[in-house]
């Protein structure tokens, strides 16, 4: 097996591919290449490369030539040292901690790469790339940047003087194969009956909350509910990036804007979520509710725009109201607390919590039904829980999917409108699922 090239060894073939790079694009005729079509562009620019890389004094065997080449070929229509790790599968998210440390999330555990920028300049330019494309900008005067891939990658950027020691970059990557709820069952992350309940409440129009923690597989999960959607409905999805993918035909997509440099022009999420009652939806599916737009998410829920589905940021159902609540009193308009509180209630049917567990693995670990009010407090019942029951040696963590005996109310909704669910779904001792 080949040796890993000593440090010596990379500095000087980095200093050779950007001698490479730069004498490439002397030689490219720029606005010609944007005239013709992308295949053909990467051959020429192979071409002239090859005969670059023979004309270097420095002596390459044919592997290093082709290694050189194509890095080179990765800076001109890529993202130079990360396109490896974008077309690695198993990759689901690479985090930049300036350029000298690359780190990717592989099965849910993080892992150190040997991967490296030359320097903060060369990861700015990349940076750069990936935020131009979509129109947006990162500079002193707007440090923060949220993006995305063609892939529809999430991508998220700070540079200084907010990130103190330079540049970090980081992409939560989505599968190219979209994940079906089979998926889920044979990847353990709920039961086959949760699945048949969860798609259930969709097709009955239930207004479903998703809760978790960050990278918990919230996105995920409303992309595989959003699936059980008729194809003869209008959709529309409003988000900060567009990263939701629907596989229905009759889909509105709405993304926010950022301020222009002047600061000016910016459009929110409750801009878009008030525009899109407009729209004629038939579904409102918000990617995340993280503001004042809370408050018109429910009074759409409320007002006849049922089905509607979303994700929050939350340790626990009973968390997830809490931060609505919070969320709802951002809008400043002096709503008493016990109103709002009744708002939520009446607005939501089920909350779905989602977590990542310490093997990396990713779980549906509570569906709890929002029954009503009891005096001040919203009331909930668990349908099913998964119970851990420990951790192996290995780091497995050991537990059960179990239906607590309830049966919810919303069941008669779904028997209304011909989802009938088999009473055994929801008995304890009849539906045990170990993962």
């Amino acid at each position: 097996m080949a040796q890993n090239p000593t440090p010596a060894a990379r500095i000087d073939f980095g200093a050779l591919k950007a001698t490479i790079h730069r004498k490439l694009i002397q030689k490219l005729n720029l606005d010609r290449l944007t005239e013709i079509r992308r295949e053909d562009v990467r051959r020429e620019v192979a071409q002239i490369l090859e005969a670059l890389v023979v004309g270097e004094s420095t002596p390459m065997n044919l592997q290093e030539r082709e290694r050189l080449a194509q890095e080179v070929l990765d800076e001109v229509f890529g993202l130079g040292p990360l396109e490896p790790l974008l077309a690695d599968p198993s990759v689901s998210d690479i985090l930049v901690n300036t350029h000298k440390r690359v780190y990717v999330e592989r099965r849910g555990m993080l892992e150190m790469t040997g991967i490296q920028f030359r320097d903060d300049v060369h990861l700015m330019s990349i940076i750069d790339r990936i935020v131009s494309a979509i129109g947006r900008r990162v500079d002193e005067s707007s440090p923060m940047v949220d993006a995305r891939l063609p892939d529809g990658s999430r991508v998220n950027a700070i540079i200084p003087p907010l990130a103190v020691d330079g540049p970090c970059l980081s992409i939560r990557r989505f599968g190219r194969d979209r994940l079906m709820g089979e998926d889920l069952v044979e990847n353990s992350s709920l039961t086959r009956p949760m699945l048949e309940l969860l798609a259930g409440c969709v097709k009955a129009r239930l207004n479903i909350l998703i809760s978790g923690g960050t990278g918990a597989g919230k996105t995920t999960l409303l992309n595989v509910l959003s699936s059980f959607i008729s194809d003869r409905e209008r959709i529309v999805t409003i988000e900060d990036a567009a990263e939701l993918q629907l596989r229905q035909e009759h889909v509105v997509r709405l993304e926010t804007r950022p301020p222009n440099i002047e600061g000016k022009g910016s459009i929110h999420q409750r801009q878009l979520l008030i525009n899109s009652l407009r729209m004629r939806p038939d579904r409102i599916i918000v990617g995340e509710v993280r503001g004042e737009e809370a408050l018109d998410m429910l009074q759409a829920m409320n007002t006849g725009h049922d089905g509607s589905l979303t994700t929050i940021h939350a340790n626990s159902p009973r968390d997830a109201l809490s931060r609505l609540e919070t969320m709802v009193a951002m809008a400043n308009l002096n709503i008493p607390e016990n109103a709002i509180r009744r708002q939520i209630v009446s607005a939501l049917d089920l909350v779905v919590q989602i977590s990542r567990l310490s093997d990396g693995t990713r779980k549906v670990a509570c569906m709890s039904e929002i029954v009503g009010m009891e005096g001040d407090v919203a009331t909930m019942q668990d349908i099913f829980v998964f119970q851990k029951r420990g951790v192996k040696e290995n780091g497995q963590v050991l537990g059960e999917f179990v239906p607590t005996g309830i049966r919810p109310k919303f069941a008669e909704r779904l028997a209304v409108t011909g989802i009938k669910l088999p009473a055994t779904m929801f008995e304890y001792q009849q539906a045990r699922h170990w993962a």
